[in-house]
Formats: C-alpha cells, structure tokens, sequence
C-alpha cells in the first residue's frame, strides 16, 4: 500500500524504476553523537546592524534566532583589539578599503595599566544581549583577530611585515591573557553572560595579516601558540570562570591538523576544551583525518568559521554542499556561518543589506540553509546516508527523521531512498523560485519503504518524517 500525495509524485515514482535515479539507503543504526546546534560569527555585521533602530534589530535577531527562522544556537563575540587612535603605526581607517568601517573595531583598553572602556562596542553587545534575551539556550564563544596595537610588534592590529611574522610582542603575552580574561569576566558579572570557550586565534597561520590591512588579524606560528595557551591557561583557571580554551581556528582543514600535532606533541591539550577548524580550504580526505585525529586525542571539534563566493542560486548550493561535505566527513559538534549580513552580495550573507546599511532582506542564500538548520535541530543525531549530497538527522527521542537533498547541477536529478518506516511525511524546496516552499511532489511506498522524488536543477529539498525508531 502507498501513501498517495499527488499525479505528479506517483508519475515521478514510476519514473524512479528506471536505472537513472540516485537510489541509496539511509541506516538509522548508525548515528553521531547528539549535534550541538547551527550558528554564525557576530563580526562585523553587528558592529553596524547593533545601530539601526529598535524594530530593525529585532526583526534581524528574530530571523536568526526563532525555532521558525534560522533556529541558530551560537554566536562568536569578537573581543577587539584596537588600534591606535593617534595612528603613529598605521593610516588612519585602513580598514575601509577592504571589510568596511563596520571591521574597525575598538579596543576596552588604550594602554599598558590603563583602564578598561567598557562603554565600547555598544553596537556588538547590542545585538549579542538580545539574542541572549530571545534564546536562552544560546552558546556564546569569545574571539580574537588581534591583540591591542599597543600590544604588537608593529604598533598596528592588521598585522606585521611581513605579514608571515608574529606580531603580539614577547613581553605582551601574560597583558593580553589578562585582556581577554578581563572581557569574558566583565560580561560574565555585569550581564550574567558567560562565554562557553575563549578563543585567542583567528586563522593565525596565514600570509595575509599585514600592517595596514583590511582587518584585524596576528600571526602566530603553532609554537607560539602552544606559549600562550600555557600563559593563558592559569590565568583563565583562576579567573573564577567555568569559560574553558577554544583553539586554533585555522583558516583551512590541513593547516589545523598540523597544529593540533604541534600542540598534542607540545602536550598543551589537556589545556583547551575545544578544538575549532574553518573550513574555507580542505579536502574531504583532511576533514576525514581531522575527524579521526580529534576523535583519537579525545578533543571535541567545531567547524567555526566559512563562506564561499559564486554567483546567485548556484553559488549558494555550492555553499550547501561544503555544509553537507563537513558534516558527513568532518562531523564536528556545532556548524558556524561566517556573516549573517552583508552589503552588495548574496553570496558571503544570509541576509543582504544597500550600501547605506538601512535597506535589507533575506535572499535565497538564508532559505538554502534553513533547509538544514530549521528541521536538524540541537540534540539530534546525523544518521548515515549513502548519498555525498544527502544527511540525514534524527531526533533525541528518535520520533522524527529529517532527510535533506541536494541538486546543483543544471539537470532534473530523480531520486529513490531506502528509509525506515515513516509516518506524516511534510517536504520544503528552495530553488531559484521557490524559498522553502511547502511541496507535495514526492510519493512513499510503505510497503517497500522506498521515498521517492525528483530534485529540479538547483535546488534543494527537506523531508521531515514521523518515525518511531528506537534511540536506545
């Protein structure tokens, strides 16, 4: 007997008993452990967006917060560094050729002994206690691109030169543990916010933080990392704080597996809670090393930070497939955007705004990923799919399946899956004219436990089913 939808599911089942279709199983048995959530950096779009007005704000914190929205969970609170703003080091807003002004972010402290201004960052915090307010169950990490100016070697926080130099001078360690600690306990007794991790990088193996750059960014070879994650550890110990080390935050897959040997062999892990991997570079065979290396040394795993370019739908399905990618090989804990708003692209955004910053909306980019982060909620389990451009997810209570399939070519792509046995079955598309659309196209053969479907080109598709599968 079969679950009848609609003429155009049961031709598009026939369709499917042809050889062309994608015919793969999903195995329930097998299952990662239970995902901590969906999120997105709050550098640097909430330096600018904390300052519209109130209904503008709410409306952006509502999007991406809501269990009806984005549904996401975590959030990164950039901890600035500063630069100098008698600009003796650097030209003045050099950070307005590249990111914007909403990247110059200021510094709580101008100088060694001085004090703390707190009353900095206001537009940041903003955003940050309100979506505290509208999700209690957040998880906040704190974050650095760079050590205050008065802290580096070149007297400047978008880097040295070269740019593959270090640039937080040797005598700053201990001052700028004490910095970010100084932060994360501020909010912690004035806004009853306490940061889950602390991390002090940010992609800090690279050759592009350079003195006069685009943003804020410090260099710090793996060895010199290890020295200040054995300064910062103590001090964060005695802090009072329950905040425990994120590192390393590389900007690519293999450059954070040759960290974390530096620090497993330096014998630093048993100092950071958390090990934090950006996924803009990365093979599938490095994301499934990294997945074994972690698991091995018994380091939990964040992807915490990518994007992508392209162009328009199929740009951001691209971007979908990355997702899919580091969630199948990579299976970190939490997945993390990089911007939640942006001017002038649809692409490094979920939400594109004018270059006035006033005027926004969501585009197709923001739809494509609820498709995953709506439906695959914090808690549930990722089961295993044969599909490379497919997950699966069930819930804690094993009452709910979710299913998500991916079509970036420019081809109808018919699809026959093996599932278990599934109750009401509900399905939502984005494609380039449709943003998460109720959609009925699709038939279930209850007898051969077979769904089947056919993707249009470029598109994406979420199957959320009723099942009573035993989770113990």
């Amino acid at each position: 007997m079969k679950q009848r939808y609609t003429l155009i599911g049961l031709l598009l089942a026939a369709l499917h008993l042809g050889s062309r279709a994608d015919t793969f199983s999903i195995d329930a048995s097998k299952r990662s452990a239970p995902f901590e959530g969906w999120g997105v950096s709050l550098c640097w779009w909430a330096n600018m967006c904390g300052r519209w007005d109130d209904g503008q704000v709410e409306q952006l914190v509502d999007w991406l917060v809501s269990p009806q929205g984005l549904n996401y969970r975590i959030f990164r609170y950039n901890i600035g560094g500063g630069d100098d703003p008698q600009n003796r080091h650097c030209q003045p807003h050099h950070m307005g050729r590249g990111k914007g002004l909403r990247a110059e972010m200021e510094g709580f402290q101008d100088g060694p002994g001085e004090p703390y201004h707190w009353e900095r960052d206001e537009a940041q915090r903003r955003i940050m206690l309100m979506i505290k307010r509208k999700r209690p169950d957040a998880i906040f990490e704190a974050f650095s691109n760079s050590a205050p100016w008065w802290m580096t070697l070149s007297g400047c926080v978008g880097g040295n030169t070269p740019a593959t130099a270090d640039n937080l001078r040797p005598d700053m360690y201990e001052a700028f543990a004490h910095y970010l600690v100084d932060v994360c306990r501020h909010y912690r007794d004035q806004y009853g916010l306490e940061f889950r991790s602390l991390e002090p990088f940010n992609e800090p193996v690279t050759d592009y933080w350079y003195a006069n750059g685009s943003q804020e960014g410090c260099h710090f070879s793996p060895r010199e990392q290890v020295k200040l994650i054995q300064v910062l550890h103590p001090i964060l110990q005695q802090s009072g704080l329950s905040t425990v080390i994120a590192a390393s935050d590389e900007t690519s897959v293999e450059q954070a597996i040759r960290t974390l040997r530096v620090y497993h062999d330096a014998a630093v892990l048993p100092l950071i809670g958390q090990w934090n991997t950006h996924t803009y570079g990365g093979s599938l065979e490095a994301k499934q090393e990294l997945h074994s290396l972690a698991k091995r040394l018994g380091v939990k795993l964040w992807q915490s930070e990518t994007g992508n370019g392209g162009r328009g739908i199929h740009g951001n399905l691209m971007m979908a497939q990355r997702l899919i990618d580091d969630i199948r090989t990579l299976r970190p804990a939490a997945w993390l955007d990089w911007q939640y708003v942006e001017e002038g692209n649809d692409q490094w955004s979920l939400v594109s705004t004018d270059r006035t910053w006033h005027e926004y909306k969501r585009h197709h980019n923001y739809y494509v990923r609820q498709q995953f982060s709506r439906f695959i909620r914090e808690g549930y389990a990722f089961v295993e799919t044969a599909s490379p451009h497919s997950l699966a997810a069930l819930s804690a209570g094993g009452d709910e399946l979710v299913i998500v399939a991916l079509n970036t070519t420019r081809q109808a792509e018919p699809y026959r899956i093996n599932v278990p046995e599934l109750g009401k079955i509900t399905c939502y598309r984005t494609s380039e004219g449709e943003d998460l659309a109720p959609n009925k196209d699709f038939a279930y053969d209850k007898k051969r436990r077979q769904l089947s479907f056919e993707l249009p080109p470029l598109s994406i598709v979420t199957f959320v089913a009723k099942t009573g599968i035993k989770t113990r």
